[in-house]
């Protein structure tokens, strides 16, 4: 009898036991919630997007490196005139304008509030990045129109519509992003590096240039590419200062157009599963597949600094 109940106690499971086996099939059944919402919307853009090409029997080349977009008409060969190289452009442009113009200030504000003075850096710098990251992009665009383009139109003339009105509002908007990155990561540097820099007689600008800035590289490049990955995805801020004009960009004063802001003013305007609506999908494709490529670049970067530092 005593065998029998000695063994029910080792054989039944304590009340601790079924509790965290609930709380694993809970966790379980969200992460495959969170799985199968990806995939699904990964399926349904591609599943849109790829009409362009198996349905309309509209050419890959010609879609990428084409230059004229107007899907409502067609060319001389029967085909719709959907180039989407003036978008492609538009968006690398201000893309990686925005990530030079804001990675300086991102990486001088960080090592301010981390290195020369953290405790007035934190006091005063914090409160204002948090504030930018709430301001709605909305806003931003509505300053852009209201303040840089006019800028824009007094110094170089023009309409002030184009990539450069949208590599400023974008260096704004992604600047908090690539300045908070940058302090983690500085703070992640350990102190004994900079003890270390010190007791060898270099000065306390050496040590950051030459020893905390070097091993925060990896950190710093993730940062840029986070800030990027968010630039490249920005719709309606950048919709309201870039002139909207489906063109090649021939300078940085002329009206452009972005992917984003393509998708936005013509989405609603399009009826499911005509030529014009799966084109937008296409471009919509192209977005998803740049995002999933910050991504792997994000990663790639994070393993290589952990090589380093290992």
């Amino acid at each position: 009898m005593e065998n029998e109940d000695v063994k029910k106690a080792l054989t039944t499971k304590s009340k601790r036991a079924k509790i965290e086996q609930r709380g694993r099939f809970i966790s379980f059944i969200c992460i495959a919630l969170i799985v199968l919402v990806v995939g699904a919307i990964f399926y349904f853009v591609a599943s849109k997007g790829l009409s362009t090409f198996f349905v309309d029997k509209i050419n890959v080349f010609d879609f990428l490196f084409g230059t004229v977009w107007n899907p409502s008409a067609t060319g001389s060969d029967g085909q719709p005139l959907v180039g989407a190289l003036p978008m492609i452009l538009g968006s690398f442009m201000v893309t990686f304008l925005s990530a030079i113009v804001a990675t300086p200030f991102a990486i001088g504000a960080a090592v301010f509030m981390t290195e020369i003075s953290p405790n007035k850096g934190q006091k005063f710098l914090q409160p204002v990045i948090e504030l930018l990251v709430g301001i709605p992009s909305v806003v931003y665009g509505f300053i852009g129109l209201t303040v840089i383009v006019p800028f824009i139109r007094s110094i170089f003339g023009g309409t002030g519509f184009g990539i450069l009105s949208g590599t400023f509002v974008l260096f704004v908007m992604i600047l908090p992003t690539v300045t908070t990155m940058t302090v983690d990561t500085l703070k992640s540097v350990p102190r004994h590096y900079r003890e270390a820099s010190l007791a060898l007689g270099g000065t306390r600008w050496q040590t950051i240039y030459k020893v905390v800035l070097r091993a925060a590289v990896p950190g710093i490049l993730t940062a840029v590419v986070f800030g990027m990955a968010r630039a490249f995805g920005e719709a309606l801020a950048i919709q309201m200062v870039i002139g909207n004009a489906a063109l090649i960009p021939t300078s940085l004063t002329t009206p452009a157009s972005t992917l984003t802001s393509i998708l936005t003013m013509g989405i609603g305007n399009t009826i499911m599963g005509t030529v014009e609506n799966n084109v937008l999908w296409s471009l919509a494709l192209i977005l998803l597949f740049m995002s999933l490529v910050f991504n792997i670049l994000i990663r790639y970067i994070g393993k290589k600094g952990e090589i380093t530092n290992g």
